[in-house]
């Protein structure tokens, strides 16, 4: 995360979000839909791990338009150098 403006945790993991979003009315066990739905889960659980290490922080919560927007902290500018 070296973007000085805030951004999406998405846009931070483009090896994160590779898979395609299923269709809407796909079935729960669509093959696609389980990848789409293990892909979120892995870009959920490396967003909490960085934020509780302190590592981001989020600057504007999410709005039901778009996702929180994170800045890396001083100590997650530090772990990148």
């Amino acid at each position: 995360m070296q973007k000085t403006a805030p951004t999406a945790m998405s846009t931070s993991f483009p090896a994160l979000t590779q898979a395609v979003p299923p269709e809407v009315h796909a079935p729960e066990d669509d093959p696609v839909r389980l990848a789409w739905y293990e892909e979120q889960f892995t870009l959920y659980r490396a967003s909490v791990s960085l934020w509780q290490k302190n590592l981001v922080r989020v600057v504007h919560p999410a709005n039901g338009e778009r996702p929180d927007l994170v800045e890396a902290t001083d100590e997650g500018r530090a772990a990148l150098a």
